[in-house]
């Protein structure tokens, strides 16, 4: 099982852009992937259209702005992304960069606003579409990524019941959904995060249409809840695939 997601958001300049996603697509991605527990991976770009709710964003200028793309690993567990521990001990180069070549690293050195964040999976459901999935964990064509925080306990335990008793549920009867990812962030800004796949953009609006009419009572609870959440800039983030690799 892919319990783990490794995600990254930036931005890149339109200058060398090409050149930037054939060295991702063709040499860095086939190189992470080549790594011990690292089972797939998916590069997205976001859709920049807003998503509906009233969002409330940290304000932080430590935590990354990065909103164009999403670059997604996913792994056995956060084991299979973790950097040597003797390099923390030593000061000396991790595992991770110990593999960049010169190329890499100037190429990597070309995204801004660049945030991270490793997670586990708390639970998942499978949608109506779940057939469509192409191999065995391929992420779908199209994601709605939320990466946020819970201000108080009690907005957390409050959250923790609207996923358990109606969100994924109602993804698990979604038209156009192939599935749904509840996880918790182990490294980064954000302790929450979710994924939707949607088998499109134009599957994942028309299953937002009818979220409201089909489940009045969830919808009710999403307007006057999730402004009280603190996300990160642009999230949740819907985004479509134009590049996946798995093992």
């Amino acid at each position: 099982m892919d319990k783990s997601i490794w995600a990254h958001w930036y931005n890149l300049a339109a200058d060398g852009k090409q050149d930037y996603l054939d060295w991702l697509h063709g040499a860095y991605m086939p190189k992470i992937l080549g790594n011990p527990g690292v089972l797939w991976a998916a590069h997205y770009k976001v859709d920049q259209k807003p998503v509906g709710h009233r969002i409330t964003c940290t304000q932080d200028p430590a935590v990354g702005k990065g909103n164009e793309y999403i670059l997604l690993f996913g792994g056995e567990s956060t084991h299979a992304f973790s950097r040597d521990a003797l390099s923390f001990v030593r000061g000396t180069t991790d595992r991770w960069t110990a593999q960049y070549s010169a190329e890499d690293k100037a190429m990597l050195a070309r995204r801004t606003d660049v945030r991270v964040s490793i997670m586990t999976e708390e639970a998942r459901v499978s949608g109506p579409e779940c057939g469509s999935r192409e191999g065995l964990r391929k992420p779908a064509p199209c994601i709605q990524m939320g990466s946020f925080n819970g201000p108080t306990p009690e907005i957390e335990e409050e959250l923790l019941a609207w996923y358990a008793d109606w969100r994924m549920a109602s993804m698990a009867k979604m038209p156009g959904c192939l599935g749904m990812r509840k996880l918790s962030g182990t490294v980064g800004w954000n302790k929450h995060g979710v994924i939707y796949e949607f088998l499109s953009l134009a599957a994942r609006a028309a299953a937002v249409a009818q979220v409201p009419v089909l489940y009045p009572e969830m919808e009710a609870w999403t307007n006057t809840s999730v402004p009280k959440l603190v996300h990160a800039f642009g999230s949740p983030h819907v985004a479509e695939r134009i590049f996946v690799l798995e093992k």
